[in-house]
């Protein structure tokens, strides 16, 4: 890391989501969260870093594979690339799974449940690796035919494979540029975690919610031309809300040092990638029913020296509508507010860089510089967090 005072670089985020169910719970409701004593709408960060690390695999042009069905991945990469017959290609597969250190079941029967497949194999934990891993491990089967066509069928858990299992593990501790940002949890095999570099906290409404009951039908096309019957062919109900949300999240420039390396190009590249994809992205679910499609009200960027601070606590007494309605120039309001409060109690020597852009034209007193695009933003915010230290600097 080049700017050795830089720490965390910081997004600070407020949305306005029109109708919508961006994320919802077990039951189909839209997740909420008591803050302030009030009922606000929430959004889990899990549902936002996918939506953002989606974006992120796009920017960048890699991609991360997180599944239980890597041998069946495999197997169809096998007789894809490879050519290679369909018995042999899900032997190789169910082996594959079988060879890494993670415990496994065979799938079962979808036409009798009761009953397993021979050689489609679950990992019990989900693997993550890049999406090049599948060919390396494909690589392995093509280098080891041999073996595989005199090996028996994977049949049950405990059954053993004729794969090195070194080789395959190997390719399982693999990682890319979106891993080494986000972290992975893989606890069944040594060495194959990686403590991510984004910190990403709940998205959560500025303000008080309800929750909207959509009632909707469906008309049977049919019986419409033909008249002889009355009602719909389909009813049911859905939840909705609305709300301005505040998001925030946290990037720690010196875990993702210790993931890639010394290479302050690399890590002002993925910390670029990054910022455009949270600030972009939005979780994609009821899209085709609700198109929520806007895009940030404000966004507030800063590099500090010292902590990560949320400016969360700004919403802890939720922010009234205005008088001809309206919550968004409030929480612009209160966000800028109590972020000039917090950084005047902590002492802004810790504060390496602020600016803000967004639809407001005023000057919001204590986010920093004002840029015009989120793209001038963003440069201006890595032009401090990673430029180099001056020759004969302190570090």
């Amino acid at each position: 890391m080049t700017a050795a005072t830089a720490r965390f670089v910081e997004a600070h985020i407020l949305q306005t989501i029109p109708y919508a169910c961006l994320n919802r719970d077990d039951t189909n409701s839209v997740k909420t969260v008591q803050y302030g004593n009030t009922l606000r709408t929430r959004v889990s960060s899990q549902c936002w870093k996918r939506a953002a690390r989606t974006v992120f695999e796009e920017h960048l042009g890699q991609a991360a594979l997180r599944t239980r069905r890597i041998g069946e991945k495999t197997t169809r990469h096998l007789i894809q690339a490879h050519g290679w017959p369909q018995p042999l290609a899900e032997r190789a597969g169910a082996h594959i799974a079988a060879a890494s250190s993670i415990k496994f079941e065979l799938a079962k029967d979808p036409e009798d449940p009761k009953q397993t497949v021979d050689n489609k194999v679950l990992t019990n934990a989900m693997v993550y690796v890049p999406d090049a891993a599948v060919a390396d491990l494909a690589a392995i089967a093509v280098e080891h035919r041999e073996e595989l066509e005199k090996a028996k069928d994977i049949t049950k858990p405990a059954s053993n494979s004729c794969l090195p299992a070194g080789r395959v593990t190997a390719v399982l501790r693999s990682r890319n540029d979106v891993i080494n940002l986000f972290g992975r949890m893989l606890a069944e095999i040594d060495d194959a975690g990686v403590d991510g570099a984004v910190q990403l906290a709940h998205p959560m409404t500025t303000h008080e919610t309800d929750i909207e009951l959509d009632y909707f039908s469906a008309v049977d096309d049919v019986t419409a031309a033909w008249g002889d019957a009355t009602g719909s062919g389909h009813m049911g109900h859905a939840e909705f809300s609305t709300g301005t949300f505040y998001r925030y999240a946290a990037l720690d420039l010196r875990d993702l040092t210790a993931n890639i390396g010394d290479n302050p190009e690399a890590a002002r590249t993925l910390t670029e990638a990054f910022l455009h994809s949270f600030i972009q992205s939005l979780p994609q679910a009821k899209k085709n029913s609700t198109a929520p499609h806007t895009i940030p009200d404000l966004v507030h960027l800063t590099v500090r020296s010292d902590r990560p601070l949320s400016y969360a606590a700004a919403f802890e007494r939720p922010v009234p509508a205005a008088r001809e309605g309206g919550f968004a120039a409030a929480s612009r309001t209160a966000l800028a507010g109590y972020a000039q409060a917090a950084n005047t109690l902590l002492g802004t020597g810790h504060i390496l860089a602020a600016g803000w852009a967004g639809m407001d034209t005023h000057n919001l007193t204590g986010l920093g510089d004002r840029h015009t695009s989120f793209d001038g933003l963003i440069t201006a915010t890595l032009d401090t967090a990673l430029s180099p230290v001056p020759s004969g600097a302190a570090a």
